[in-house]
């Protein structure tokens, strides 16, 4: 499909922002640096602030008809979330995903960006500041891991296998109660889940066929979008807990990524709704 910018820009702005504002302050930050949001767990840095406020005026020059949409602008202005459901064009941005691990001085943070128009994520693109390359996908078009150099690889997922042999990746810290006590031993059931706590590395690890499954109750359109439509463009298959498809608009319902519809279904009964 044609998509409204051309996306090879949109991967260079987040490389951008990387070299600019990210990487200079990993392991680097100072004590007013780091801030807490809505919990100690739920962090927020001055790389994270000025990789978007970066990111933001590339954007407005390369797409201003573009709704603009980023993790620490909706957390300035939580208002501007509910423009997305409505935006014929919208560009989401997390400027650093997996800001725990960044402040924490673990190697394992991204950059996403995801362009949605007439109410689809139509591109996706997941950069890896200290591997300098990006997982990408154009709706219809496939997913790749493209490097500097030029060289891309087309990617994709894992094949299916039985659910006591399956991998995955899963978020139970936002699951609650008693939920969170059934999901957490329905998923002895699989062989083994760990959650890296940053989605842009998950989404990644899917799409290359290293792991058979993801798991998610939070939804905020920065964490799953780019990640989502990359994954489905390798070959998987995403819906919300109740099989209905996720859209850029939705907040909860919960998601589920699999290698394809039928462990979707062995997984959504097994650890979902046993």
């Amino acid at each position: 499909m044609t998509l409204p910018l051309d996306i090879t820009k949109l991967a260079d702005l987040l490389r951008l922002a990387a070299k600019q504002e990210i990487l200079p302050r990993f392991r680097r930050l100072g004590g007013n640096d780091v801030r807490s949001k809505s919990e100690p767990a739920d962090l927020v840095t001055e790389a994270d602030e000025q990789a978007e406020r970066l990111i933001r005026r590339e954007i407005e020059t390369l797409a201003p008809s573009a709704l603009f949409i980023g993790e620490e602008s909706v957390a300035a202005d939580p208002a501007l979330l509910g423009k997305l459901a409505d935006a014929d064009f919208a560009i989401i941005v997390d400027p650093v995903d997996g800001t725990f691990n960044f402040a924490s001085g673990i190697p394992a943070f991204g950059v996403m960006a995801s362009v949605v128009w007439k109410g689809e994520t139509v591109a996706g693109i997941i950069y890896d500041p200290m591997g300098d390359d990006w997982v990408m996908a154009e709706k219809g078009s496939g997913a790749f891991l493209k490097r500097p150099d030029g060289e891309t690889v087309r990617l994709s997922v894992a094949g299916p296998r039985p659910i006591e042999t399956m991998i995955g990746m899963a978020s139970p810290g936002y699951f609650f109660g008693e939920t969170r006590e059934r999901i957490l031993a329905n998923l002895a059931k699989v062989r083994l889940f760990a959650n890296y706590r940053c989605a842009a590395h998950e989404y990644r690890t899917f799409a290359s066929g290293h792991v058979q499954f993801m798991l998610y109750n939070k939804l905020m359109p920065w964490d799953h979008l780019a990640g989502v439509l990359v994954g489905t463009e390798a070959g998987g298959y995403a819906a919300r807990f109740d099989g209905s498809a996720y859209l850029p608009h939705h907040l909860e319902g919960g998601l589920l990524v699999a290698t394809d519809k039928d462990s979707w279904q062995i997984l959504h009964d097994e650890i979902i709704a046993a």
